[in-house]
């Protein structure tokens, strides 16, 4: 649920530079009683080591303090304040901070717009009374800044001070106060919590924590972007200082059609264009909290990995088996090792062992710590993206650690030697004691929980490398013209897209059976025969195509039966016999992100097989190459079971060209298919054989 209310649109530096006071207070202000009682033993736990001013209108002492009885009578300005009244008073100690030029506030109290109408309205009044003043909420926990020992947050949490660490901006502060107490090791800078929005925004909150250079990574549970063209601009913020951004997106936009006809609107789910808008930022998306916090260690230790290639390590063939049947899901590879590499890891490893990866090097060696160190030196000297060494840790209350700490601390040795990039991987996530995650991390080893979400990080820091490298651009969506708009036949809609550079078949539109069967004979046998009214959509599933007439018999046949029952015009076209494989690449329009491209399985099936990728515009013909590699109709362009390759750069050329059109409509256009675009053999093109386009105004462009 997305409430923000967006206002003062400020330069990035600016809005981290009127955050910076409110986050590293040297003073604090907590108006309130029972929540802002827990509040202050929150700062005081943490370390805060600045000015504390309890306010309370009849309170004369709070958590040993003596207690003002209104902003108006503190000693001065207070740097941040944690306001823990009823919404209504709220708005009143709002305007009364911000009279004072207070440098910022937390509004803890709920009521407001998440409550409805009436809500909204006195959030309306809230953003009045704190004018210039930023403040995070309302209905918001606040946050904690472990890096500085300050806590506006009115529960218990489990962090602890760290001189550089992760932050973790939410809406929700529950899930906040969730993972603060985690048990993995993770050093947490910043936990930050949104709320309502109705000024501190996501992106705010994110120029203001790129601003701190002691914060590694961040991690984001998103449910609403709010400005998507802000939430961009912090992005390439991020980019810029190489702060790795990872998201767990829990929140849907809403597609800005509203009338699907186009195959792509049905096929492309308002999910799959924040995908894609996040990807467009730069910024990995995972798909839990235990994968978002995994991801977030990683990048901590080891920053952004390069590439994908992977080793493992492990004592146990079993355990090699099950990292080697997982890590495929990931797109994570295990690289061989040369002869040269396999020969020099053969000398380190004991007579029954093979070097393979992953590598069983057995147990005839536990408790060594010499020769396991050779071990994993010899494998990490092959130079991959990450070595892994699975290790699930004994129960440290019934069991004896005996010969773990030899396996650790000849991990940390070698990699330290080599300069390799290392993890500890658990297969579970509870046979990792936190004292020894903590212990690697000190050692700069990566200690990963549980396999599942230690591959899903392993691939997220590695996305986060390939995201980088691609060249981005992003503006603000424009919004469609009003009215529902019109739909083009078939024959206007080709005829738009060929001054564009796209090839259709040769075809002629015709009105009567006579003119049918004259234009399929000047074309040449076999023709398809199309009924190609304005009203006329999904063709197939009324009747209104029939494919392979090979005599004048068949087409004068099907061209009196489409005109009886349909009474539309007719196209004559070349049936084309040779496609390697059939895509549909549509352009569709969502409110929040504007213009996106779908790639994906076209033909009949196409909704049925609901294969597909999503880019924004304007996207790149490496984007678009890709999108298609990953997909399993892409395979058929590779020359798949030994049939002829497919021309794929053609394919890249006509969604190219499609995008262009859609780029210079604008505003105009509302969605459009091709599907399906055949794919013929290398060399020979591609040949969007249908389309349909829906266009707001009249007439033909």
């Amino acid at each position: 649920m997305d409430l923000s209310q967006p206002r003062r649109p400020t330069g990035s530096a600016q809005a981290a530079g009127r955050l910076r006071r409110l986050l590293r207070p040297r003073s604090i202000a907590f108006i309130g009683h029972a929540a802002c009682a827990q509040a202050i033993r929150q700062c005081r736990q943490v370390g805060f080591e600045g000015e504390i001013w309890p306010i309370h209108p009849s309170l004369l002492e709070l958590e040993g303090l003596n207690v003002y009885s209104s902003v108006a009578a503190l000693p001065a300005p207070p740097d941040a304040a944690f306001v823990a009244v009823n919404c209504h008073t709220t708005i009143e100690v709002m305007r009364a901070l911000a009279e004072r030029q207070a440098g910022g506030a937390v509004c803890y109290a709920s009521g407001f717009a998440e409550a409805g109408v009436g809500g909204r309205e006195l959030q309306v009044q809230l953003i009045q009374a704190a004018g210039d003043m930023p403040f995070f909420g309302p209905n918001c926990h606040g946050f904690l800044n472990y890096l500085d020992g300050v806590a506006l947050w009115p529960e218990q949490h489990g962090g602890v001070r760290h001189t550089r660490g992760v932050a973790l901006v939410t809406q929700s502060g529950n899930i906040a106060l969730n993972l603060t107490m985690q048990t993995r090791a993770l050093p947490l800078g910043y936990v930050v919590t949104l709320g309502n929005q109705a000024d501190i925004t996501l992106a705010h909150a994110l120029e203001a924590l790129l601003d701190d250079g002691r914060v590694t990574a961040i991690g984001l549970h998103i449910e609403g972007l709010g400005d998507p063209a802000h939430f961009f601009r912090a992005a390439m913020i991020a980019r810029e200082r190489r702060v790795p951004l990872i998201a767990l997106h829990s929140g849907r936009s809403e597609l800005g059609a509203s009338l699907a006809l186009s195959h792509t609107a049905s096929l492309a789910g308002a999910d799959d264009i924040a995908s894609a808008f996040l990807a467009r930022c730069g910024v990995a998306r995972v798909h839990s909290l235990a994968a978002l916090l995994e991801s977030l260690k990683l990048l901590h230790v080891h920053g952004p990995l390069n590439g994908r290639d992977i080793a493992s390590l492990s004592s146990s063939g079993g355990e090699a088996a099950l990292i080697a049947d997982s890590a495929p899901a990931w797109n994570l590879h295990f690289r061989p090792f040369t002869h040269a590499q396999a020969q020099h890891i053969t000398h380190t490893l004991p007579a029954l062992a093979t070097a393979t990866n992953p590598l069983d090097y057995h147990n005839f060696n536990w408790g060594d710590e010499v020769a396991l160190g050779g071990i994993y030196a010899a494998v990490m000297q092959a130079s991959f993206d990450l070595t892994l060494l699975i290790l699930d840790f004994p129960r440290p209350d019934r069991c004896s650690p005996l010969g773990f700490e030899s396996a650790v601390r000849a991990l940390c040795a070698a990699s330290s030697n080599t300069g390799a990039r290392a993890a500890v991987v658990s297969t579970l996530q509870e046979t990792f004691p936190e004292e020894r995650a903590r212990e690697l991390m000190g050692a700069g080893v990566a200690p990963l929980c549980g396999l599942d979400d230690a591959l899903a990080a392993i691939d997220a820091a590695a996305r986060v490398h390939e995201l980088w490298q691609t060249p981005v651009a992003f503006s603000a969506p424009s919004l469609p013209a009003q009215g529902s708009g019109h739909s083009l036949s078939e024959w206007e809609s080709k005829r738009l897209l060929t001054r564009h550079g796209l090839t259709v078949p040769r075809g002629e539109k015709v009105n009567t059976v006579q003119g049918a069967v004259a234009a399929a004979a000047a074309i040449g046998y076999p023709v398809v025969l199309k009924s190609v009214g304005r009203s006329i959509a999904h063709k197939t599933e009324i009747g209104a195509v029939q494919l392979n007439l090979r005599d004048a018999h068949s087409v004068r046949a099907a061209a009196t039966q489409q005109l009886a029952a349909l009474g539309a015009e007719l196209l004559v076209e070349e049936m084309i016999t040779d496609a390697v494989a059939e895509l549909i690449i549509g352009i569709g329009r969502d409110r929040a992100f504007g213009l996106y491209l779908l790639i994906g399985s076209g033909g009949v099936l196409a909704e049925l097989i609901a294969e597909r990728c999503i880019l924004l515009l304007p996207a790149s013909a490496s984007e678009i190459r890709a999108a298609i590699a990953s997909l399993k109709v892409g395979k058929m362009l590779y020359g798949y079971r030994g049939r002829d390759p497919g021309d794929e750069e053609a394919a890249v050329a006509a969604a190219l060209a499609i995008q262009q059109f859609a780029i210079e409509q604008g505003e105009r256009l509302l969605e459009l298919d091709v599907n399906p675009l055949l794919v013929r053999a290398r060399g020979h093109g591609a040949v969007a054989v249908d389309a349909l386009i829906r266009i707001a105004g009249v007439g033909e462009s």
